[in-house]
């Protein structure tokens, strides 16, 4: 990643990204779709990118059973949506960028009645501009439209903003928009498609918030020595 100019905003997806949710997440995938497919494993996480009545069909054959399983997953989401938690590192990143006047922003696949709860929880509202989420818009990832609204909200072009995600959905999002793009690995297997097109792949989110900070600072923006430990 080498900046071509100054970096004045950052835009995040959620889970995997900000939240540490992605085994709850498949825990309550699996549950759902439990008695009518076979059991996820983690490379749905490759493909994830909208609504529970977007890719739910595409787990389950039947789709009879797709309102069972969104049900089912509605469900265990209320249950045990308390252990999700941010991060380590995720909320003083995000202050270090709020105080040096660098905008953040949010593009998730997740659904705005699930991630209004989860950013009001966790102390996160105050930290971005703005937030699209899974259903806002018509189109979902790796469909541009949701990154490019942001950055028109914003104000910033592509040269200007950095994306942050943890899917291939992300990465081709963001390659669509021509905006540099972190990729977190989370040990997973990569194609060689997404490979090529991930501006930089890391392997966890503190990896990816000290990337962040410091393409922030090389843009020009003084941050104090603790917000890149």
């Amino acid at each position: 990643m080498t900046p071509a100019s100054r970096t004045r905003a950052v835009v995040f997806d959620l889970d995997g990204t900000l939240l540490d949710s992605l085994s709850l997440v498949l825990r309550a995938i699996a549950h759902a779709i439990e008695p009518f497919a076979p059991r996820p494993t983690t490379e749905i996480f490759s493909h994830l990118g909208g609504p529970p009545e977007r890719f739910i069909p595409v787990l389950v054959e039947d789709a009879r059973h797709v309102p069972a399983a969104i049900e089912r997953l509605e469900r265990y989401h209320l249950e045990y949506g308390h252990q999700i938690e941010p991060f380590q590192g995720a909320i003083p990143m995000l202050a270090r960028l709020r105080d040096g006047g660098v905008r953040a922003a949010i593009w998730t696949g997740r659904d705005r009645a699930s991630t209004e709860p989860l950013l009001a929880s966790h102390g996160f509202r105050g930290f971005f501009s703005t937030v699209i989420c899974g259903d806002d818009l018509p189109t979902h990832k790796p469909d541009p439209q949701g990154l490019r609204a942001i950055m028109a909200r914003l104000d910033v072009g592509s040269a200007e903003t950095v994306f942050a995600g943890d899917a291939d959905v992300d990465v081709f999002g963001g390659a669509a928009c021509g905006v540099d793009t972190v990729l977190i690995r989370h040990a997973r297997t990569l194609s060689d498609e997404v490979r090529a097109r991930a501006g930089r792949i890391v392997e966890s989110p503190q990896d990816a918030y000290r990337l962040v900070l410091e393409r922030v600072d090389a843009g020009g923006l003084e941050l104090p020595p603790e917000a890149r430990a």
